[in-house]
């Protein structure tokens, strides 16, 4: 083994960890670790570049009035009654309820000891993936599959893991295609973040969830088509062989969160088949994608304030009910959108409103065939599992709900101007108030933060930029008759920003400049986290490497750089 350190540093065997050392890092660094990321990068890096480059021309051909279609080239997998995924994996015949939440210490404890069927221990867009929460939540991780996660907080409090028999399965979110870990380079280049976050939990996992009954189970986020799919699978595929564990025991539910994926469900199924377990409605994600995606296609394509955005508005519902149908028609999962709701204990009359609407939207989704569906905080699970409970029964799941009477509908998935609803003055300053709250919270290593009763993660700070981006550019008018122009939205946004409340050490300066430029610039950021951990997050930062200065412009901007 050669090691060596420089300026950069720790160098081993070519793969450099940039960052300041952590406690413990040295349980999940370990050299096999390292080297079996390094193999898993080597054999994928060229492949992600050039989907990533896909995704660019995909875009441009979408701005440029070319309407997302069923792909003709595909017609035989979605033709062929025949083929199925692989039957459900241990621990994932019954996902009725679902808990999500980043992989920090207090929230593994409380997801795990939540009723909930399934935790999504998230490295994604509930995380600030800063190198600490990221070598952090890998030892929780481990800590809770071995029972050494107890801890008593600052304040005295215990959390205490539940028997074994009684805790979620865990399925890990790893980090999407295109977002770099900038403080682990190979060969001089950053690794994918889901690399690392897939690698690092399957190396040292794998083994011992296999002979605790279940097995490594990942939720793969923000792919774009089937090919972004069959990249993934090779890497099941490589990453089994490595270390000797039998082909088919990862299983990987897929996010249907960006516009062009949900063109294309039945053959992401196909391309994952011997390793897929469903798919997921993510429902916030999928709006900023649709926001994205058709951002400069004038009125037809401008939605009202995001808070109206519902699951009943009409491409919302062709959106899950296609997806219900190719769910079970190839034997595969479908998982319901997020309810976002953080109850406050001070408030009951608001808790009670907030219940219903929570019972009400996971009624919907139990009686349109979903098999689970996802809830933010442990007060919501007894409220979705109430409600699965009644369509289930004793069954694990509604596989055999074939949902014949949907046809499949490209038109109907974009036909966004069958959306009802209104832009208002009060919609703006929400999104303005959330998405720099988000961007101060997620500067100060919090994924995850709870306004005006809502969770809010990456995925809803995108809408809320996206929308006023869009709405300036569109030159959309509100219900009150003003015409959005970047000078009005400016006013309100240094009046919303005054009106936050300040604290030592905080971070709305730098919250400011950020949301400025991912809301009010000319040119349309492709992620806000991009440039926000390019700039603020990474121990490399302001360091262009010859493998990103070489990069196309829309790749610079993938992968980061400024």
């Amino acid at each position: 083994m050669n090691t060596y350190h420089h300026s950069d540093g720790l160098t081993i065997n070519g793969i450099t960890l940039a960052a300041q050392p952590l406690a413990r890092q040295h349980e999940i660094l370990t050299s096999g670790a390292l080297e079996f990321i390094a193999q898993l990068h080597r054999a994928t890096a060229g492949r992600r570049q050039e989907l990533l480059e896909r995704r660019h021309e995909r875009r441009a051909a979408i701005r440029k009035g070319q309407d997302p279609r069923f792909l003709p080239q595909t017609s035989q997998i979605r033709n062929d009654p025949s083929w199925r995924v692989a039957p459900p994996a241990p621990g994932l015949e019954d996902r009725r309820v679902e808990i999500t939440g980043p992989v920090e210490r207090k929230m593994t404890v409380n997801a795990l000891n939540s009723g909930a069927k399934v935790w999504l221990a998230d490295f994604e867009d509930s995380l600030t993936p800063s190198w600490r929460n990221v070598i952090q939540g890998q030892i929780n991780l481990i800590d809770a599959l071995t029972d050494r996660i107890d801890f008593v907080s600052p304040e005295g409090k215990e959390y205490r893991l539940r028997p074994a028999e009684e805790r979620p399965t865990i399925v890990v979110r790893p980090r999407a295609w295109h977002l770099p870990e900038k403080n682990m380079l190979v060969d001089g280049k950053p690794v994918a973040g889901g690399i690392v976050d897939f690698g690092l939990y399957f190396y040292h996992n794998a083994a011992r969830l296999i002979a605790q009954g279940k097995g490594p189970y990942f939720y793969l986020p923000k792919i774009e088509n089937h090919l972004e799919a069959r990249l993934w699978n090779d890497v099941f595929v490589f990453a089994q062989d490595l270390l000797g564990i039998p082909q088919g025991t990862i299983r990987a539910t897929v996010l249907i969160e960006t516009i062009t994926a949900a063109f294309e469900m039945e053959e992401i199924l196909y391309e994952l088949r011997d390793h897929a377990a469903g798919l997921n409605a993510g429902r916030w994600d999928y709006i900023f994608s649709i926001i994205k995606n058709f951002r400069t296609r004038g009125p037809r394509f401008v939605l009202p304030d995001r808070a109206q955005v519902t699951m009943t508005q009409p491409f919302m519902r062709a959106y899950t009910e296609q997806l219900v149908r190719a769910c079970h028609r190839r034997g595969a999962m479908a998982i319901g959108g997020m309810a976002a709701f953080v109850p406050n204990r001070k408030d009951p009359r608001a808790n009670a409103l907030a219940f219903e609407k929570v019972r009400a939207d996971k009624t919907r989704e139990a009686r349109d065939g979903f098999d689970g569906s996802w809830v933010a905080h442990p007060d919501l699970v007894p409220v979705a599992r109430e409600v699965f409970d009644s369509v289930l029964g004793g069954r694990p799941n509604q596989l055999d709900r074939l949902r014949e009477d949907v046809t499949p509908d490209d038109r109907a998935l974009i036909d966004v101007a069958a959306c009802t609803g209104t832009i208002t003055e009060a919609g703006i300053r929400n999104n303005i108030e959330v998405g720099v709250r988000y961007i101060e919270a997620w500067l100060r290593g919090s994924g995850a933060v709870a306004i005006h009763n809502l969770m809010e993660d990456a995925a809803t700070a995108e809408i809320s930029r996206s929308q006023i981006w869009q709405w300036i550019h569109s030159q959309a008018i509100t219900d009150e008759g003003e015409v959005i122009t970047r000078e009005w939205v400016k006013e309100l946004f240094e009046e919303e920003f005054t009106k936050l409340e300040r604290f030592d050490g905080d971070r709305f300066r730098d919250a400011h400049e950020i949301f400025e430029e991912v809301a009010l610039a000319p040119e349309f950021p492709t992620f806000l986290t991009l440039p926000a951990y390019a700039r603020y997050l990474c121990e490399t930062a302001g360091k262009e490497d010859e493998y990103e200065a070489g990069l196309p412009e829309p790749d610079r901007a993938l992968a980061g750089v400024s």
